[in-house]
C-alpha cells in the first residue's frame, strides 16, 4: 500500500511539475510575444483542457503524499508531508490567484474590443505561475527523497 502511494505521489508531482515547467518555459514566452488581442484568444483556447485535469492531478497527488506520510512513517514521513504541503500551496496559488485571472480573460467576448478598464494580466499571471512551478518542483524533489529513503 505504501509503495503504491509513493508511486502515485511521485507520478502526480512529476506530472504537475512537468506541466507547470513546460508552461513557464515555452507557453509563457509565446503568450508575452503576442499582441494583446491574440494573447486573449490564445489564453482562452489554452485553458480549456487544463481546468478539469490539473486540479484533479494536484489534489490527488496531495492526498497520496499525505497518506504516504502517515502510513509510510520513518524517513518517508517528513519529505512526503512537506511535499503534500507544497502541493497544497500549488493548489492554493492556482485557485486563489491564477484562476481568477483566467476567468477574467475568458470573460472577454471580443479580443479585438477589450473593455475600457482592461489591464494586461500577463505579468501578474506569470509571477503566480512561477511561484506554483517552484512549489511543484520542490514537491517533486521531496517525493524523490522520500522514495529513496523508504
Amino acid at each position: 500500500m505504501t509503495a503504491a502511494l509513493g508511486i502515485l505521489a511521485l507520478l502526480g508531482s512529476g506530472v504537475t511539475a512537468g506541466v507547470l515547467f513546460a508552461v513557464a518555459l515555452s507557453v509563457l514566452p509565446a503568450l508575452f510575444a503576442m499582441p494583446t488581442s491574440t494573447y486573449v484568444y490564445a489564453h482562452q483556447l489554452l485553458g480549456r483542457n487544463w481546468d478539469p485535469t490539473m486540479p484533479a492531478v494536484v489534489v490527488g497527488s496531495t492526498l497520496a503524499d499525505a497518506l504516504w506520510a502517515v502510513l509510510g512513517g520513518g524517513a518517508v514521513r517528513a519529505p512526503a508531508a512537506a511535499a503534500a504541503v507544497l502541493l497544497l500551496g500549488v493548489s492554493g496559488v492556482s485557485h486563489l490567484c491564477n484562476v481568477p485571472i483566467n476567468r477574467r480573460v475568458k470573460a472577454v467576448e471580443d479580443p479585438l474590443r477589450l473593455p475600457a478598464d482592461w489591464t494586461d494580466p500577463r505579468p501578474l499571471w506569470r509571477r503566480w505561475h512561477l511561484l506554483r512551478t517552484a512549489l511543484a518542483a520542490t514537491a517533486l524533489l521531496l517525493n524523490s527523497v522520500a522514495a529513496l529513503s523508504g
